[in-house]
């Protein structure tokens, strides 16, 4: 039996536990699996792994052993409750093995999750599962996740007050970040939020946003669009030692300034820019790029883009001056706008 769109999504949530078996397929590795996590905890409970519930076989090891799947799922285990046999990375060459275990399952037999990569219509495997009435396949898609997602996800995280702002800002964090990172997310925002019944607010997810190589790089943006000359050269200095490029730091400012940019010619003003960049900005750094784009406007933003864009064109061609210097001066340049 093939399921789609919101079939798919309420079965994944609360599993049929009579079925059979449940086929997971889709191009995209992480979510595939985010959804197999999913539909084995609420299939035998987040314990399962513990009390032996829970039966690993991957795809090489089935293929040279083909009967681990059937004594998988008629074992016995030592302790009550519901068992999984999950089979991770099937193909169609797993397709006849897989058949014929669906084909000797019966109530009470552990029920198999598979899951494969991208499967097109003509596959053995999906037809196997599709014409199974006892079975389910279900494609798993590049969409963001839900609203009915993201507050299972808050509800497993032990979130309470979710304001509408706040559920809004997850939402577009939803839209923006891979699932992996979104998922971490939410688990860190219930970490931070752990004994705290303070409505989550904009700050709160920022502070658990994924940490990036790209919070250093912006040490040397916000120097330069604050008009602190004096901080250039030591940032720069620091960042240099790392072993950050001047490339590297001449497109992170151009990627900063860009931001800017976009917030000072926004008809609805810097906040609104912000929120709907992506990825979103939220909490204190919103603020500070609220307020450096309200210090220097559009027209020393224009001025900065196009200093950084020339000094980009000067780092790729071929004729080769001293790099950092090159990088220094026009971060200098930049922050000395301030005071023009």
């Amino acid at each position: 039996m093939k399921l789609a769109g919101g079939q798919a999504s309420a079965f994944l949530a609360k599993p049929d536990a009579g079925k059979s078996a449940i086929l997971l397929y889709g191009m995209d590795a992480m979510r595939v699996s985010l959804k197999r996590q999913q539909v084995i905890k609420a299939l035998v409970g987040p314990t399962a792994d513990e009390e032996m519930r829970l039966a690993r076989i991957e795809a090489a090891e089935l293929r040279k052993e083909p009967s681990l799947v059937l004594d998988g799922i008629k074992a016995q285990g030592f302790f009550p409750g519901p068992r999984v046999v999950f089979v991770e990375g099937a193909g169609d060459g797993l397709a006849e093995v897989l058949q014929i275990a669906l084909g000797d399952w019966v109530a009470g037999d552990a029920t198999m999750v598979v899951t494969a990569s991208s499967l097109n219509a003509r596959s053995k495997l999906r037809k196997a599962f599709e014409s199974n009435p006892n079975a389910v396949a279900i494609g798993i898609y590049d969409d963001p996740p839900s609203r009915a997602d993201v507050e299972r996800l808050a509800k497993e995280a032990k979130l309470g007050d979710l304001p509408q702002g706040a559920m809004e800002a997850l939402m577009t964090l939803a839209r923006t970040l891979d699932p992996g990172e979104f998922n971490q997310t939410i688990e860190k925002l219930g970490l931070y939020k752990f004994n705290d019944d303070t409505p989550i607010t904009g700050d709160d997810i920022d502070a658990c946003m994924p940490a990036t190589s790209d919070a250093n790089l912006d040490d040397a943006a916000h120097a330069i669009a604050e008009g602190r000359t004096g901080d250039v050269v030591p940032t720069l200095k620091r960042l240099s030692g790392q072993g950050i490029s001047p490339t590297a730091l001449c497109i992170a400012a151009t990627r900063h300034f860009r931001t800017l940019h976009a917030a000072t010619i926004h008809p609805q003003g810097p906040d609104t820019a912000l929120s709907r960049a992506r990825p979103p900005v939220f909490g204190p750094r919103k603020d500070r790029l609220i307020r450096q784009a309200r210090r220097l406007g559009v027209a020393k933003v224009e001025k900065a883009l196009t200093e950084l864009m020339n000094t980009d064109l000067q780092l790729r061609s071929s004729q080769k001056s001293p790099e950092m210097a090159l990088v220094e001066r026009t971060f200098i340049r930049i922050a000395m706008l301030q005071r023009n």
